[in-house]
């Protein structure tokens, strides 16, 4: 062989390796942004005119101070006195309705009797990142009556950047109990959650400390579910709050759309519906929507799928009766989503005050399921650029 030969083969070898160097280096670097930009997403709420004050969590446990974490608390108060609701989203930040809904209270509430407080990421280190290996978009649009409201997607778990390892095997405090080594990270495995724990524990911890110290009586976890799991379109009721959430789904079964209630185990710990009411005073409730997006089954996973809930593979298990909810060409669009969660928690403020009348809770401005079906999530939501001075804040 010439020399020639071998030279020009040992170039292209060279140049063979320098291109896939930069197709690899420019891969890295746009994968990069994307994740930088997924995680800074910065998202505008418009305050409520019923909107008091605005808090921070480390306000009540200083142990999460500067972290992720520490995240927006939203405070309403009543005009008249009487009991103290807190609704909580984003506890699973790949439930997008749960999020939602809280949302359309921050921007509209205004409350009557009583006081209300609500959270839009309790976990907010899971809205920085998706699924691994989920095919999740990072992020997904609300068209509104002024343009439209970019909002982050996220993942059950908190980011592996701000809490890792996870162990072998994950023991729930102070239960013993033993769980999949991931939910570590989850913020519904850690209640009630410890000062000198993980972050995600001491993110549970601080928010025990917010329920204990502002005397919370009614606190409501919003969640949405796959068509497959069998705790879906239902209130998950702490022992406390058996009569609260069977009078609730009395009277929207009845007049509104079906849910149904379920008795938190006794024994199964680490979720919000058993540890909030074992380790305060307040009544706990968890609230499950259908979302066809996080079925195993699913298609394509896409923006358009998320929000309209639309999916042949989940309607095909349908046929096969592998489904614990309904699903037809309909799907079931985010409207119908955070519509169910509007009315569900603006329900239990009005079921509450039917049993406690010394203690009401009322609520305006926020749209109940079929005004929130007919114009749209959207309408509700407020353009930041025409807010008054002041009253925007970024999540």
């Amino acid at each position: 062989m010439r020399a020639g030969s071998g030279n020009r083969g040992g170039r292209a070898l060279l140049v063979r390796k320098l291109v896939l160097g930069g197709l690899g280096l420019l891969l890295l670097v746009t994968s990069g942004a994307s994740f930088y930009r997924h995680r800074h997403l910065q998202e505008a709420v418009v305050l409520s005119p019923g909107v008091a004050e605005v808090k921070k969590l480390s306000e009540y446990f200083d142990g999460i101070r500067g972290t992720i974490n520490d995240c927006n608390l939203y405070f309403f108060e009543g005009e008249e006195p009487g009991a103290t609701v807190l609704v909580m989203g984003g506890t699973h930040p790949e439930e997008p309705a749960a999020r939602l809904a809280a949302w359309l209270f921050a921007e509209n509430a205004v409350m009557e009797h009583g006081r209300l407080i609500v959270v839009l990421s309790s976990n907010r280190s899971g809205t920085t990142v998706t699924r691994l290996g989920g095919a999740y978009p990072a992020n997904f649009t609300i068209p509104t009556d002024w343009g439209q409201q970019t909002f982050r997607m996220g993942d059950r778990w908190s980011n592996p950047l701000d809490q890792w390892p996870d162990p072998e095997v994950y023991i729930h405090y102070p239960s013993g109990q033993y769980l999949a080594y991931v939910d570590i990270r989850n913020l519904n495995r850690t209640w009630p959650g410890r000062p000198d724990g993980t972050l995600t524990e001491r993110t549970t911890y601080a928010f025990m400390e917010l329920i204990r110290q502002e005397d919370v009586d009614i606190f409501i976890d919003l969640h949405e579910a796959e068509l497959q799991y069998p705790v879906i379109s239902t209130i998950v009721a702490h022992d406390r709050g058996e009569e609260l959430a069977t009078f609730v789904s009395m009277m929207l079964s009845d007049e509104e759309f079906n849910i149904g209630m379920e008795y938190s185990p006794q024994n199964l710990h680490g979720l919000s519906h058993r540890e909030v009411g074992d380790y305060s005073d307040a009544i706990s409730l968890l609230f499950e929507a259908p979302e066809p997006f996080l079925d195993a089954t699913r298609g394509k996973t896409t923006r358009e799928q998320l929000l309209t809930g639309v999916d042949e593979f989940v309607m095909k298990a349908g046929e096969h009766g592998l489904l614990f909810e309904r699903i037809d060409e309909g799907g079931w669009p985010i409207d119908v989503r955070v519509g169910r969660h509007t009315s569900t928690v603006l329900q239990t403020m009005e079921s509450w005050t039917i049993l406690n009348p010394d203690r009401p809770l009322s609520c305006r401005g926020v749209p109940r399921y079929a005004e929130v079906i007919e114009r749209g999530l959207g309408h509700w939501l407020h353009d930041p650029s025409k807010a008054a001075p002041g009253r925007v804040v970024t999540e």
